[in-house]
């Protein structure tokens, strides 16, 4: 399987191309100019890995939603879920930034935290 890229690793932005073969054993990566660029094209073919970030209901705040963010990345296939859980979630004023607002969302183990502060 080969697929194009666009690196993220560094401001260039790379046009790559990468190819699988042997069930994942073997990868191949050409038109990146530095090594994050290689890392992140295995890693996106074999394990994609995404943040989430999103908003959270605010009660009694003086803004009705706080931003919230994955505090490390988490499985793309897990997003939907992640997504569904931090809809369903209001949380109470004060909120300060890196209070945890799920600690282990969609059962990643990876906590899902403010990136503002909401006051009364």
């Amino acid at each position: 399987m080969t697929k194009e890229l666009v690196c993220i690793g560094c401001p260039l932005g790379c046009m790559m191309k990468v190819s699988v073969e042997d069930e994942g054993r073997e990868i191949n990566v050409t038109g990146n100019t530095c090594i994050r660029g290689e890392e992140y094209a295995k890693k996106e073919m074999l394990n994609p890995m995404r943040i989430v970030t999103s908003t959270v209901c605010v009660d009694g705040g003086s803004i009705p939603r706080v931003s919230v963010k994955t505090k490390n990345d988490i499985p793309k296939e897990k997003i939907f879920e992640c997504m569904k859980e931090i809809r369903s979630v209001r949380i109470t004023a004060p909120v300060e930034i890196g209070d945890v607002i799920i600690s282990d969302c969609a059962g990643t183990g990876v906590p899902v935290i403010a990136t503002k502060s909401v006051g009364e």
